[in-house]
């Protein structure tokens, strides 16, 4: 069972912002995908010796997945699309962190190239590998779908709904604002649907790191068809890639990161880009910004930032 994490305060924007620490959630299990998780760590799976997962060779659910695994002494496999030569050469952040857990992180392209039986059909994906050539074969084998975006996510999320209800209660809190920048935006579904069906005072929002605000509500909807019980997605209407590198994320995250408190630079620095945004507008609700780890990605793209912006600004 996961601990409550803390909840601090910093000034942003003018205003005190309260920071919900998942980061700090477990020493090697935190953030985000701890969350989703939960329900496999806290849960017995009889029989079951082996996590399989997919995504990227760098995605933050890579290095949850192999310390999920290792804490319930599972085998953990991770297929992804292909992995860049760089990283091979130099192993860093969440690959280093996932190989030294145990993890075989699996090159489908490498597969099927020394493999000429297995006909990739175009938009075959790894999750359709995994489904068609690996599940059948693999009995004792539990399988995540990409980034923990499935209804088990429910369990763990709604506990950190709960740490919220609780943490507002006791301080009288009324039309408390929950922020946090989403993926597949399983958590801020999550949390928004406990908040509207326990009629609280409480409601999220979040912005579209992959893809777009159209995208993203898919993503609920695959989860939760009731639009009642969505969060409210914001944008400061300019369309950013995941990925790219842009010189206003370095900023925000230099600025943030003179806070004291370290972020990500993947997801948080569009985050708070929009809550900046958000709070020229909005003078009175209190925010809680959920703080959701991921700071191993920082290995990687820390450098690039730095390659391209240089290191202006750091402290």
């Amino acid at each position: 069972m996961l601990a409550e994490s803390p909840v601090e305060s910093f000034s942003f924007a003018g205003r005190e912002i309260f920071l919900k620490r998942d980061d700090l959630l477990h020493p090697a299990f935190s953030g985000n995908k701890a969350r989703k998780f939960a329900y496999f760590l806290d849960h017995e799976f009889v029989g079951i010796s082996k996590v399989i997962g997919h995504g990227s060779a760098q995605a933050n659910s890579l290095y949850s997945l192999s310390a999920l695994a290792k804490l319930k002494g599972w085998q953990c496999d991770f297929y992804v699309d292909h992995i860049a030569s760089h990283i091979l050469k130099l192993p860093t952040g969440n690959y280093a962190a996932a190989i030294a857990n145990g993890t075989h992180v699996i090159d489908l392209s490498s597969l099927i190239g020394a493999n000429p039986s297995l006909q990739r059909e175009p938009g075959w994906t790894c999750q359709d590998y995994i489904e068609q050539q690996v599940l059948p074969t693999e009995p004792n084998a539990l399988f995540i779908p990409e980034g923990g975006r499935c209804q088990y996510a429910e369990y763990g999320v709604s506990q950190l709904a709960a740490d919220i209800e609780t943490w507002a209660m006791q301080r009288g809190m009324t039309d408390l604002k929950v922020f946090l920048p989403a993926g597949t935006g399983t958590t801020a579904l999550f949390l928004n649907q406990y908040f509207v069906r326990k009629q609280l005072d409480i409601r999220v929002l979040t912005c579209a790191v992959v893809g777009g605000d159209e995208y993203l509500t898919k993503q609920f909807s695959l989860l939760n068809s009731n639009l009642a019980e969505h969060p409210q997605i914001l944008n400061v209407g300019k369309k950013y890639h995941f990925g790219k590198l842009y010189p206003e994320f370095y900023a925000m995250w230099q600025q943030l990161s003179a806070s004291g408190v370290q972020f990500e630079l993947l997801y948080d620095p569009l985050g708070f880009i929009v809550l900046e945004d958000y709070l020229r507008r909005e003078k009175t609700s209190p925010i809680l910004y959920i703080h959701q780890g991921g700071l191993l990605g920082n290995e990687t793209m820390l450098p690039r930032y730095r390659r391209k912006f240089g290191r202006v600004g750091e402290r």
